[in-house]
């Protein structure tokens, strides 16, 4: 069974005003987060009011939910031992009047030095799924396979719609703050490994991006490990739904693989209808149409089922296959992260808090 491993981001905040606090070096140092940061499963980011967790490398989905719950909880451990809560929303829902202090690396202040403004609204968190493959020469075929699907997990992933205290009308706020820099959104189609790699060394030296890093497509090949990043998605409320979705992720490349050896045709979606269909995924999640991989718009129940046709033998091999539809068929009937906190702003401040407070350990 082929392996993953699961990175979220989280927000720390005020527990009363939820206004984001500079406060990630305490909460890494705390008693219980420290052995966990030296693994390096509790991470720095971009700004003092984020941290990251990584699961271990799993095999089975349970693994998966284990890991991030206990993880998790861990965090919000060290958090509320410091005076501070995590939360686990794709946006901070509201921010205060000073920029949030950059982690002081070389690499953050540089990133600061050139795009300030981006930096200062990078208030933003998402869950990263990578999935292992044999070799970069499957991994860029993956990516091809797997490209045109990428709007069908961002609507299912959906939990930025606040910003500054408002709704932005956007089901995945995170998505369009991301959008914003140079090299973003669905990757393009690659003629092998070759070409990916001559692509993005062209893109690096011509100094629009500093490094790898900042290559911030919503699929790439990672530069640490060998495996394919998805990263088109929002950090999750739930671990459980963070669980569904990287067991779907695991699966598309599991497909992906097959189909490639068996020399299937290739979904190519022109790329200005992909990027016109991740758009309209941030901008309504699951609340109305899809474009399905050819780039046909159909309802969106339509299009999750034709996801879960295509991955079926995926999650059938691997035993998930309950599991995840029925965490699917709980996300259609309840709606998504981002329609959660719609409804809880409905109910004013203190409802929007208790369900992002509430549901931030796990």
């Amino acid at each position: 069974m082929i392996t993953l491993g699961v990175e979220e981001e989280y927000l720390l905040v005020d527990p009363d005003t939820l206004l984001p606090v500079p406060w990630a070096d305490d909460v890494r140092r705390a008693a219980g987060v420290v052995s966990l940061t030296e693994d390096g499963e509790v991470q720095e980011e971009l700004l003092q009011s984020q941290i990251e967790v990584a699961t271990p490398v799993c095999v089975r989905m349970d693994e998966v939910g284990g890991h991030l719950l206990r993880l998790r909880h861990a965090v919000a451990s060290a958090a509320e031992d410091r005076g501070c809560r995590v939360l686990a929303s794709a946006a901070a829902p509201v921010r205060g009047p000073a920029p949030v202090p950059v982690t002081p690396t070389p690499r953050y202040r540089r990133m600061e030095g050139e795009a300030r403004q981006l930096v200062d609204e990078q208030l933003i968190n998402g869950m990263h799924v990578h999935v292992a493959v044999p070799d970069p020469e499957t991994g860029v075929a993956v990516l091809n396979r797997i490209r045109a699907w990428l709007p069908t997990l961002l609507a299912m992933s959906v939990n930025s719609p606040l910003w500054d205290g408002k709704d932005t009308g956007f089901a995945s706020w995170r998505t369009i703050v991301f959008g914003r820099w140079p090299v973003s959104g669905p990757p393009p189609v690659f003629r092998d490994y070759s070409d990916y790699e001559e692509r993005v060394e062209a893109l690096v030296s011509s100094g629009i991006i500093a490094d790898r890093g900042q290559l911030y497509w919503q699929a790439r090949l990672s530069e640490r490990y060998p495996t394919v990043e998805v990263r088109c998605l929002d950090v999750q409320l739930r671990a459980d739904d963070a669980v569904m979705l990287a067991g779907i992720v695991r699966a598309l490349v599991e497909v992906a693989i097959d189909e490639e050896k068996a020399g299937a045709a290739l979904p190519l979606c022109p790329p200005e209808l992909l990027q016109a269909a991740n758009w309209h995924a941030a901008r309504h999640g699951l609340g109305g149409s899809l474009l399905d991989p050819w780039g046909h718009l159909r309802s969106s129940g339509d299009i999750l089922c034709m996801l879960l046709r295509h991955v079926a033998p995926a999650l059938e091999d691997s035993g998930d296959q309950r599991e995840v539809s029925s965490l699917v068929h709980r996300l259609l009937r309840e709606g998504t992260p981002a329609d959660r906190q719609r409804r809880a702003l409905a109910d004013g401040m203190p409802g929007l808090r208790n369900l992002l407070l509430g549901t931030s350990a796990g």
